[in-house]
């Protein structure tokens, strides 16, 4: 015996049995129960969301021996017949090949004579849209008044084209994509039938592959348990999709939340090496930075606990504004992609874009690098006179979420006992000690937010500031930091990590400090500048402190 796609052998056979599309069979199963049949039904969707399936149950209920239904028995005659494609009286239709006026006329002569078998002859036609405007033409009246035995069921994935003649003469229903919920728990029902292992992962892969058609879906399960040799694993679809993977990218989002090129270049090699989709990988990296925005201005959107935990510390770090400019940046870039020299060079462009169009501060020029060392930016000379200073606007105080304090949370189990003199390791500096090592990405910002708590023999106990708790979500990114305090030592180090007030001041908070102080001095430079001074006294002008940038 052949074998049978997985899209038809399981193809819905009765209302009970469709995924999705309630509001339409609710609509029907009603009309049907209560004998308020019309005489043309007009289905639109995109494809493989049920339209055929949909007609073809409805002419079952319309033609099952046990009379009209809701709920064809599927045991007689006609249900069987139906079901499998040799009911006379179900004619299918397909607009696209038959799109001439003489072929709808030959058709709607037919449709004069009693039906053979069935109680009514019922016509399919798919991609109805196809039609030639004459062909249109000539089925306006048969479609208005048809003979009682005849009923007209139109499929189109786009009813824009239809003359609104036609449009009028139907009951029309607007088939939805399947909900990517509804794929997934589809696809786990056959497979626990078909008696095939698979990791529920990997569904939600293929789910979000099949972009909201079933039919699609079942075509990729087929694929995929051929790929997977009768098994479907995650990593397996993954590489069949070439989809990104969750680990690309969040390592992307902790490149650009520390502004680390470099740790973005890397990122981007890891992918060309496996030949994944670099179109795939800006329309994942934009939908995380819309469930990021989500989480910034409506954390109730996002259902998932731990999904919103996850991405509250991008939410945290990466500024509104920035935000929405990132998002602008990735869907752009795609369309950029087939423009580009090649597409690798094009998702490299777009990520630096990313970096590059950050409004607030310059970009390191290498990963680990303090802000005191980044690339400087020039700011316009004292003495121009190509332009009028602009009125003054005072700078909006960025507020500092704070956070309730929160336990200790160690990267590793740290010893009983912590002593404030240092026995081995000694960190002695920590501002020059992070300097030296060299940090990137959300490590280093980690690392920077943090001062030494206490150490002891082996091992270091940090505070860190509860404004920044959010660091600590990321498991991975602590036991890097151990990792790197561990190679700098050449001893194993063991780092745990506690929330609470701070009685010093972080790298971060020097850091700031020294920006604040660069910034104030050129403020006053300029202010004590003479031919500012004239221009200010000349023309009444003032001075936008947003817009000047220190020179060191």
């Amino acid at each position: 015996m052949s074998y049978q796609v997985l899209a038809r052998k399981w193809r819905p056979r009765s209302f009970a049995t469709l995924v999705g599309q309630e509001h339409v069979v609710r609509a029907l199963t009603h009309a049907l129960d209560q004998q308020r049949l019309h005489h043309a039904y007009l289905l639109t969707g995109t494809r493989g969301v049920g339209k055929t399936t949909i007609a073809r149950i409805l002419a079952k209920a319309l033609n099952c021996e046990t009379g009209i239904t809701s709920t064809p028995c599927g045991t007689c005659s006609s249900c069987q017949e139906i079901d499998s494609g040799r009911f006379v009286d179900l004619i299918e239709v397909d607009a696209a090949t038959n799109t001439k006026v003489d072929e709808m006329r030959q058709l709607l002569e037919n449709a004069t004579y009693a039906p053979t078998r069935g109680r009514f002859k019922v016509y399919v036609i798919d991609e109805v849209h196809m039609l030639s405007t004459s062909a249109f033409n000539a089925m306006l009246k048969t479609l208005e008044e048809p003979p009682e035995h005849i009923k007209f069921i139109l499929a189109t994935t786009d009813p824009q084209k239809i003359p609104v003649t036609v449009l009028s003469r139907c009951l029309q229903f607007n088939l939805k994509q399947m909900p990517m919920g509804h794929i997934v728990e589809h696809l786990a029902r056959i497979l626990e039938a078909e008696q095939v292992a698979f990791e529920p992962p990997a569904l939600r892969h293929i789910a979000k592959g099949a972009a909201g058609s079933m039919r699609d879906a079942l075509s990729l399960l087929d694929q995929a348990i051929a790929h997977g040799a009768g098994r479907i694993e995650e990593a397996g679809v993954r590489d069949m999709l070439g989809t990104v993977g969750e680990d690309h990218l969040f390592a992307l989002l902790d490149g650009l939340a520390a502004r680390d090129v470099h740790a973005l270049l890397a990122v981007a090699e890891q992918m060309d090496a496996r030949s994944l989709s670099f179109d795939s990988a800006l329309q994942e990296l934009a939908t995380q930075l819309h469930r990021i925005a989500l989480v910034q201005l409506a954390p109730e959107a996002i259902v998932d606990e731990a999904e919103r935990a996850r991405l509250a510390g991008y939410a945290q770090h990466l500024d509104a504004e920035f935000l929405q400019l990132c998002y602008q940046i990735a869907i752009n870039g795609r369309s950029d992609l087939a423009l580009a020299p090649d597409e690798y060079s094009g998702f490299l462009m777009t990520l630096m874009r990313l970096v590059a169009f950050n409004p607030e501060t310059p970009p390191a020029l290498a990963a680990g690098q303090p802000p005191e060392s980044a690339a400087r930016q020039m700011a316009p000379p004292a003495k121009s006179a190509q332009a009028v200073p602009v009125p003054r606007a005072p700078a909006a105080a960025q507020a500092v979420p704070t956070a309730p304090t929160a336990p200790t949370v160690p990267a590793t189990a740290p010893p009983a006992n912590y002593s404030d003199t240092p026995q081995e390791n000694p960190v002695g500096d920590w501002h020059g000690l992070l300097a030296r090592l060299k940090l990137g990405g959300m490590v280093r910002e980690l690392a920077h937010h943090c001062e030494v708590a206490a150490q002891t023999e082996g091992a270091i106990k940090l505070r860190l500031n509860p404004a920044h708790k959010s660091l600590l979500m990321n498991k991975a990114t602590q036991d890097k930091l151990q990792a790197a305090l561990a190679a700098h030592f050449g001893n194993p180090v063991k780092l745990a990590i506690e929330i609470g007030d701070l009685s010093g001041e972080t790298p971060a908070q020097r850091a700031e400090t020294a920006r604040n102080e660069r910034q104030n001095r050129a403020i006053e430079s300029l202010e004590q500048d003479a031919f500012v001074r004239d221009m200010i006294e000349t023309f009444d002008a003032t001075i936008n402190e947003q817009s000047i940038k220190p020179l060191n």
